[in-house]
């Protein structure tokens, strides 16, 4: 298993597919499938039949899942995606991105 760059509570963009370009906060991360839900990314249409909890029924839109690939953590100081490293600091490992060497 890889190690994955991207956590929980990260603001992320899409770098790739067909939702390039848009942004949003990593709801949960998938370590198995290295696949992400990003909050307004990646929506779906899904058909539901009634139930106790959804009396009414019909169509429901919901995030799927997108591959960790696709995306990129936003850099905090410049706004503009970027890639990350880790290094350790005293006995700490901490990621940092690689534009502006700025500790997440």
């Amino acid at each position: 298993m890889i190690k994955l760059k991207i956590k929980s509570g990260d603001t992320v963009t899409v770098i790739a597919g067909d939702h390039k370009g848009t942004e949003g906060k990593v709801v949960s991360v998938n370590r198995e499938k290295n696949k992400a839900i990003v909050e307004g990314v990646n929506m779906v249409s899904k058909h539901t039949k009634p139930s106790a909890k959804n009396p009414q029924g019909g169509i429901v839109k919901k995030e799927a899942p997108i591959h960790i690939s696709n995306l990129a953590l936003v850099d905090p100081k410049s706004k503009k995606a970027t890639k990350v490293g880790i290094k350790t600091e005293g006995d700490k490992k901490v990621r940092f991105s690689k534009k502006s060497n700025q500790v997440l």
